[in-house]
This record gives structure tokens, C-alpha cells and sequence, in this order.
């Protein structure tokens, strides 16, 4: 899409940033390339240096520029960008079959990060807690009834940044055959949830994911070092048995400016006598 203008009578500074986006967009400002200095820019556009400032301050909030205190701004290094596909639950689920040595191998931060578990320092933590109405509606379990609560969390040891941070919450009626479930020590899981669940005899049939966003906390803004107007993606995961029950509600957050969300749906074929029979309508002469 070629760049535009913001459709609308635009002060000064909304004019300026517009040319500037323009410009990053078209590449002529390539990433990491500096700004015009604010006298440079009310030269340029003949305005005061307010306006200058307050064009700046609108490209920070796009976040298409970053800058601090006593640093000039420069145009934004896009992070390294996570693909999550719809098509991974397949994968999961068939890694979850494979032998424990295969399962160790391969997880979130080879297939999501493309980079290697030792860049990363993971960490989870278990608890039990109480379903509250909400989380109840979804498991389909009384409220008050005993989850099992598994933070999940990635920090890349080079930068100290968050990768990726996630709650799970699964009933523990329907993993408590099992011990080793409730452990956190057994952490990370060759196979991970699916995996799991198979231990219990429950095999995860299909997936529902409810995709939404907000703006991030300022906490949350120092933990993904994010930049000014990048949101947060919120993705909630509930995963079926072949019965229809819920056995797990996991929810994650993922930056929106590091995230590329893939969904692919296979379609059921037609029947083809159906299709022959439109083929053939189409042979024939509409009448005027």
C-alpha cells in the first residue's frame, strides 16, 4: 500500500510527522536512520520548534521512531518477529506421540523464537488455585472448583527482555491420576500440554483460539521493552477432548510489533456432484 496523508485539515505538526511516516514508509529514512534535528525541521517546514517537538512526539507514539533523553531520534529497528500459526497445534500434537528424545528436542523456542532454548532462561511456577465465574464458564466446572495454575515465562539472556509469558489453568480432577503433572520440577515437558494430557488419557480434538488486544501496563512496557503505541495481542487458547469437554484455558500475551498471527483453515471438500452441477449452470446463457 502506497503511503498517504492523514485525510483531514492537519496542524503543522500533524503535517510534518505525516511526511516523515511517509518517508520511513518509502524507505528514504531507512531503519536506524536518524531525524532532521528540530531546527532542521522548523527550517524545513517553516514552524517553531514546539511544532517540531510535537511531530516527533507523534511518530514516538506510532512507533516508528525511538529516542530518550539526550539521544536524537531515529527511525525504529523492527524486532525480530515471532510467527504463531493455527497450524502448530497439529505439530504439537504429533510431536506429543513422537519418543521422549525426539520430544526434548523441539519446543516454543525453536518453533516460535527460532532460536535455541539456551538463549533463552525459562522458568514456570505452579499453583492451585480457585476457579473464579469466569474461568468456570469456560472449563465448564463448578466455581470455587481446585486448578492447576502454570505461569510459564522466556527471557532472552542476551537482552534480559521478556519472549513470551503465559497462564495455563487445567482442572485438577483430570490430572491428578497422575503426579508428575502437579510438579513443576518436571518442567519443560518433552511434548508440553498435549503431551501431558495423553498421560491421563485425554487427547486434545480440536482448539479454539480467542484473539483480542489492549495497551500495555508500564510494567508491562519495561518487561517487552516495547515502544510508544505498540499493543499487546492477548490470545486465549482452550483445548478440547474428543467428547468436547475443556481440559486446559491457557492465556498469552504477545507484542503486536514482534507477532505475526497465521490462521489456516482447511475446508471440507464439496460434493462432487455439487460442483459438477454449478460447472454446468455456468455453461449455461443468462437471460437479459
Amino acid at each position: 500500500m502506497d503511503p498517504q496523508k492523514t485525510p483531514v485539515p492537519a496542524p503543522i505538526h500533524l503535517r510534518i510527522a505525516d511526511d516523515l511516516r511517509m518517508e520511513i514508509e518509502r524507505g528514504e529514512l531507512p531503519h536506524g536512520a536518524s531525524l532532521p534535528t528540530l531546527a532542521e525541521m522548523a527550517d524545513r517546514w517553516s514552524c517553531s520548534l514546539n511544532s517540531a517537538r510535537g511531530a516527533i512526539a507523534l511518530l514516538r507514539a506510532q512507533g516508528l521512531i525511538t529516542s530518550g533523553r539526550g539521544k536524537a531520534p531515529v527511525v525504529r529497528t523492527p524486532p525480530r518477529r515471532a510467527i504463531r500459526s493455527s497450524e502448530r497445534h497439529q505439530a504439537e500434537k504429533d510431536l506429543a506421540l513422537r519418543p521422549e528424545r525426539e520430544r526434548a528436542e523441539t519446543g516454543e523456542a525453536e518453533t516460535n523464537h527460532a532460536m535455541s532454548i539456551r538463549e533463552q532462561r525459562f522458568s514456570s511456577k505452579y499453583s492451585i488455585v480457585r476457579a473464579d465465574a469466569g474461568i468456570a464458564r469456560v472449563l465448564r466446572v463448578a466455581p470455587d472448583e481446585a486448578l492447576l495454575q502454570r505461569q510459564y515465562e522466556a527471557v532472552d539472556r542476551r537482552t534480559g527482555y521478556q519472549l513470551s509469558y503465559s497462564v495455563s489453568l487445567i482442572p485438577i480432577a483430570l490430572i491428578e491420576g497422575n503426579p508428575n503433572l502437579l510438579d513443576e520440577h518436571n518442567e519443560p515437558w518433552p511434548g508440553g500440554t498435549q503431551h501431558q494430557l495423553l498421560t491421563v488419557g485425554i487427547e486434545v480434538m480440536h482448539i479454539v483460539d480467542e484473539v483480542t488486544a489492549r495497551m500495555p501496563t508500564t510494567v508491562e512496557v519495561q518487561r517487552w521493552d516495547l515502544s510508544d503505541g505498540v499493543p499487546l495481542i492477548f490470545c486465549r487458547r482452550i483445548s478440547y477432548d474428543a467428547t468436547g469437554r475443556p481440559a486446559e484455558v491457557s492465556d498469552a500475551l504477545y507484542p503486536a510489533d514482534r507477532t505475526e498471527l497465521r490462521f489456516v483453515t482447511p475446508l471440507q471438500p464439496a460434493p462432487p456432484a455439487a460442483v459438477e452441477k454449478i460447472a454446468t449452470m455456468r455453461m449455461r446463457k443468462i437471460p437479459k
